[in-house]
């Protein structure tokens, strides 16, 4: 790898980091980047990074560098993953088998429903092969299972009142908080397939609020449906609802999106790629299941990361610089190696 290239992608990072990006509304950074890299015959290879983070224009946004450790909002998910799209040309050999494309894409946190992914699937400038969706903390993780999920807004409203006068009338805090309580124990048990499980609801932004006096609205719930994961039995929503909500409450509820669910076999040329391609440079791969951008339906995809780190979605997110080198000569080595197997 040219040595080089990792400090390209620190300074990128830097940079990109102290630009707001919240989901569908990316356009200071880009709207969908799609380039391509290699010409060949054949489907092409796509490496997909996306250009939303989960924080909003209020966050302060910049990064700073401690020793080798880079802190800032959006810096390991997705920022590194963006920057390191750019020097992927630098990497690869001048002559590849099979067509190499980039794709900077646009909705993949909260609920923006991988719309970017989802219009290049569906709209794709040339034959798609397969995806490798980069998630830029998570060096060493090979993700072969995309996690689904469905995801709906409750609103409860009641009649309010007194809180001391009108005691008798419900609340809708309480039939909120029976709801919960009676969804999470569902969501908490193992799901099925290698490596695949659902954690309750979503992991930020789930507190309730209310809007005016007697009136209540849930931000969202992920619930798994029961055709992607058996062994989890989640009746309807209606069902749940009605069955916790007290008289003269009436509830309103709507989908606000889904993310299809799959998974690709370890024997798969992709997955044998990114195995090879991580143990060349010394580091043992763990399979994984997430939900991102390989979860578009219908390709072989898998996700790799690009350095370690922790703290995605809080503002003390962080990321290790010195592994990016490492990370990059891994994402090279594996489109080099799918391109052999594939080809």
């Amino acid at each position: 790898m040219k040595p080089e290239a990792a400090g390209i992608v620190l300074e990128r990072t830097i940079e990109l980091a102290s630009v707001p990006a919240p989901p569908l509304d990316e356009a200071d950074r880009a709207a969908n980047v799609v380039a391509r890299l290699r010409d060949g015959q054949g489907p092409a290879t796509f490496v997909a990074a996306h250009l939303d983070t989960v924080f909003g224009r209020d966050v302060p946004h910049r990064a700073e560098q401690h020793g080798t450790r880079l802190n800032g909002p959006g810096v390991g998910d997705n920022t590194v993953s963006v920057a390191a799209l750019s020097v992927l040309d630098a990497l690869l050999p001048r002559q590849l088998d099979r067509p190499v494309w980039i794709v900077a894409t646009v909705g993949e946190e909260g609920l923006g429903n991988l719309a970017g992914v989802l219009h290049l699937v569906q709209d794709p400038p040339a034959g798609i092969g397969a995806l490798i969706a980069l998630e830029g903390n998570y060096l060493g993780r090979v993700v072969t299972v995309g996690v689904g999920s469905v995801r709906w807004s409750l609103e409860l409203a009641g009649p309010g009142g007194h809180a001391w006068e009108a005691a008798d009338n419900p609340s809708t805090i309480h039939d909120l908080a029976r709801i919960i309580a009676r969804l999470d124990p569902l969501l908490a048990t193992p799901a099925a397939g290698p490596g695949a499980r659902s954690t309750s609801v979503t992991s930020r932004e789930e507190s309730p609020s209310t809007s005016e006096p007697g009136g209540l609205r849930f931000v969202s719930i992920s619930p798994l449906p029961t055709r992607w994961f058996s062994p989890i039995s989640i009746p309807e929503p209606a069902a749940w609802v009605n069955a916790e909500k007290s008289p003269l409450v009436t509830a309103n509820f709507k989908e606000l999106g889904k993310r299809p669910a799959g998974s690709i076999p370890a024997a798969h040329p992709l997955v044998k790629a990114a195995a090879d391609a991580l143990a060349e440079v010394g580091i043992q791969p763990e399979y994984a299941a997430a939900s991102n951008d390989a979860n578009a339906a219908g390709i072989p995809a898998i996700t790799l990361g690009i350095t370690v780190g922790s703290g995605e979605h809080t503002h003390g997110e962080w990321i290790e610089t010195e592994p990016i080198g490492t990370g990059l000569a891994a994402l090279a080595d594996t489109i080099i190696r799918y391109d052999r197997k594939a080809g």
